[in-house]
C-alpha cells in the first residue's frame, strides 16, 4: 500500500527542530509564566508565553535569523530586503546586522515613528512607500536588483523559525491542552501549529485576528485567498492585507478554530495585562487574551492553556493618547 502524498506546502517538525538549534545562539529563550490572576478568572491553568521580551520586542527575529542562516554567504553579502509595518522590519534589521549583512526595509509611509527609529537603529535602510501594497512592489524591484527577500510570512524558513516558540512552550508545559496564537500573514501560526500538532494532535489550536485585519478568517470562510482593501484595525502589526497559500494551508490543516475580536476588546485586554501582570504588550498580542475571554465558558477547569504574547512594541505616545 502506497503512502499518502504529503502536502509540500506543510512544514515538518524536523525542520522546526533544526531551526531551534540554528538560531539558539542569537535569540532569547523567552519565559513562560503562570498567571494566578487569569487562572482564577478562567478557573483553569493559564500561562503567558512572554515573547514580547524577545530581542527587538517581538517574535520576528526567530524567523529572520533562520532565513538568513540558511542563505549562502554570497546571498547575505548582496543584501536582504523585507516589507514591514513594524516588527518584521526590526527583526530583519537586527538579524542582518548580527550576521554582517545589509538590510533594506520597505515600509508604508504611515508606519509609526517608534518603528522607523528602532529599525534605523539596527542599521537598516528604510524605503517608505505610499501603503503596504506599494511597499511590496518596491521590494519586488529590489529583488530584481539582486537582493534576497526575507518575506514576513510566506517563507518556509521564516515560518520554521517562528515555530520554535511552540517547541519552547511544549518543553516548559508538556500538559498543554489549548493555545491562542495571533495571525497577521500567518507565518507565526503556521510554524507553531505544525510543531504543536506533530507533537500532540489533541492540542486545541486557536488562531486570533482583529476585525479589520482578518484576512485569514475571511479566506478560510471563502475557501480561497481574500485580499483586504485596507487595514482598519488598531492592531497594526497584524496588518497583512493578504495571507499566502502556504500559511492558508497550515491554518486549514492544523488550526482548530479562528476567532476575530474587536479593537475595544483588545485594548481592554491590553490594559488588563499591563495593570495586573506589569507586562506591556501590543494589541497584536493582547487580542489573544480577548479571544480566550470570548471562549471562557468552553475552557474546562482541567485544561492547561497558553496565551502567546507575541510582541510588546507600543510607543509611549500611543499609551499617552489613551491606547494605541
Amino acid at each position: 500500500m502506497s503512502k499518502p502524498i504529503r502536502n509540500p506546502l506543510l512544514l515538518d517538525v524536523a525542520s522546526i527542530r533544526e531551526a531551534q538549534q540554528r538560531i539558539a545562539p542569537y535569540i532569547h529563550r523567552t519565559p513562560l509564566i503562570h498567571s494566578t490572576t487569569l487562572s482564577e478568572e478562567f478557573d483553569a491553568s493559564i500561562h503567558l508565553k512572554l515573547e514580547c521580551l524577545q530581542k527587538t520586542g517581538s517574535f520576528k527575529p526567530r524567523g529572520a535569523f533562520n532565513k538568513l542562516l540558511t542563505m549562502s554567504g554570497e546571498q547575505r553579502a548582496a543584501g536582504v530586503v523585507g516589507v514591514s509595518g513594524g516588527n518584521h522590519a526590526q527583526g530583519v534589521a537586527y538579524a542582518a546586522r548580527s550576521l554582517g549583512a545589509h538590510a533594506t526595509i520597505c515600509m508604508p509611509a504611515t508606519t509609526p515613528k517608534n518603528y522607523l527609529d528602532a529599525t534605523r537603529s539596527y542599521g537598516a535602510k528604510i524605503v517608505l512607500a505610499k501603503d503596504i501594497h506599494a511597499a511590496f512592489a518596491t521590494c519586488a524591484e529590489l529583488e530584481k536588483q539582486g537582493m534576497s527577500v526575507v518575506h514576513p510570512f510566506d517563507d518556509r524558513a521564516v515560518a520554521a523559525g517562528q515555530g520554535t516558540i511552540a517547541l519552547e512552550i511544549l518543553e516548559d508545559l508538556p500538559t498543554l491542552s489549548r493555545i491562542y496564537i495571533s495571525i497577521g500573514g500567518g507565518g507565526l501560526i503556521a510554524g507553531m501549529a505544525a510543531a504543536l500538532k506533530a507533537t500532540n494532535p489533541d492540542i486545541h489550536v486557536i488562531g486570533v485576528e482583529t476585525s479589520g485585519a482578518d484576512a485569514m478568517a475571511r479566506s478560510i470562510a471563502a475557501k480561497q485567498l481574500i485580499e483586504l482593501p485596507e487595514i482598519t484595525s488598531i492592531a497594526r502589526t497584524l496588518g497583512a492585507p493578504k495571507v499566502s497559500e502556504m500559511t492558508y494551508e497550515h491554518v486549514r490543516q492544523y488550526v482548530d478554530e479562528l476567532v476575530v475580536v474587536e479593537d475595544d476588546e483588545t485594548i481592554e485586554a491590553m490594559k488588563f495585562i499591563l495593570e495586573r501582570t506589569k507586562i506591556l504588550v501590543e494589541p497584536a498580542a493582547a487580542c489573544c487574551l480577548a479571544a480566550a475571554r470570548r471562549q471562557k465558558q468552553a475552557i474546562g477547569s482541567d485544561e492547561t492553556v497558553a496565551i502567546l504574547m507575541c510582541g510588546g512594541n507600543v510607543s509611549v505616545a500611543d499609551l499617552a493618547s489613551n491606547g494605541p
